[in-house]
């Protein structure tokens, strides 16, 4: 009997190659090609999350005037601005998102569910993100959005996508602090939403996959990295500099990375953009005619939607989508 199970085990044995991001794995064993090495190749397929009846409680009567809007001491939420929209306006411009997306090829996908109070769950960037061939589901830092995590899992689950890794422990890690500038190189933005554990975890993947993972730091208490900068061609960032280190502004440079810098006279938000194929991009209104300018220079081409009323929750467009594959672009 022993001598039949090791000749079987030697004719049946273990094989590591080819690796689980393979191509032929990927569509072997998991159906398709998941995931992302890049911020600008065309979008395949988005998570998204249609702001519902959650967002009901958020009413005047819920003021805290000590931070000039509104939430919950006890519960945990707030809402980021002083104005609450009209939720119809706030909604269409959301399912005006959603459907432009359609209509440039992207499969878009909601969330199977959210939280009760789960007011910032639009913001789908945060609770995972794509590398290649799955998924990693984030630890969101705040009580507000503690939660978010098993709802993603969930939907990630359900649309046969592998999530490669759970933050776990005291890890702190929310998805708008990370971006691939290439795909051998990310990086991540420690601030409050961030912290060293959160890095570490999401490092051991990538390095890995044989990806550098760079870590920065935040300015003050600005908690992600889409609202300085977004990858919008290959090679090619829009930045706000100001919320960016030095330091890290020439490592952009050394990696054969240009920037298109925005002025003061922009809104601020145009760079919580999303690139929908290298080049393509859409923004929210709000852009200067000098960076409109620059941006036709170097052969653009931006979308421009309106946005302004699902800002007032504190993400714009690029908080708001969550693409779960694209294509590559070396």
């Amino acid at each position: 009997m022993t001598s039949i199970y090791n000749q079987t085990i030697k004719l049946f044995g273990s094989y590591p190659e080819p690796a689980f991001e393979s191509s032929e794995q990927q569509a072997a064993v998991w159906g398709r090609q998941w995931g992302c090495d890049n911020d600008v190749g065309q979008i395949r397929l988005c998570l998204m999350h249609r702001p519902g009846d959650e967002m009901n409680i958020i009413e005047p009567a819920m003021r805290i005037e000590e931070i000039g809007s509104f939430g919950d001491r006890q519960k945990g939420w707030y809402f980021q601005s002083d104005v609450i929209p009209d939720w119809d306006e706030f909604r269409l411009q959301h399912d005006n998102l959603a459907e432009l997306l359609r209509s440039e090829g992207v499969e878009v996908v909601m969330l199977d569910s959210v939280e009760a109070d789960g007011i910032k769950s639009i913001y789908t960037r945060d609770s995972s993100i794509a590398i290649n061939g799955g998924a990693l589901v984030t630890r969101l830092a705040r009580s507000i959005r503690r939660g978010e995590e098993a709802h993603v899992s969930r939907t990630l689950a359900n649309l046969g996508m592998p999530i490669l890794r759970t933050l776990h422990g005291t890890a702190l890690m929310e998805g708008g602090s990370f971006a691939w500038l290439n795909s051998k190189t990310a990086v991540i933005a420690r601030s409050i939403c961030v912290n060293d554990e959160g890095c570490d975890q999401v490092e051991q993947v990538l390095n890995a996959q044989g990806v550098e993972l760079l870590r920065i730091d935040m300015c003050g208490y600005d908690i992600h990295i889409d609202g300085a900068l977004t990858m919008i061609d290959v090679n090619l960032a829009i930045v706000d500099p100001d919320l960016l280190p030095y330091g890290f502004l020439r490592k952009l440079d050394a990696l054969g990375i240009a920037t298109v810098e925005i002025d003061e006279r922009d809104d601020p938000w145009i760079v919580n953009c999303l690139a929908l194929a290298p080049g393509r991009v859409i923004m929210p209104r709000g852009m200067s005619s000098t960076t409109e300018s620059r941006l036709q220079q170097l052969n653009i081409e931006v979308i421009e939607i309106d946005y302004d009323k699902v800002q007032l929750n504190g993400g714009g467009i690029h908080c708001s989508t969550c693409p779960l594959i694209r294509d590559s672009v070396d």
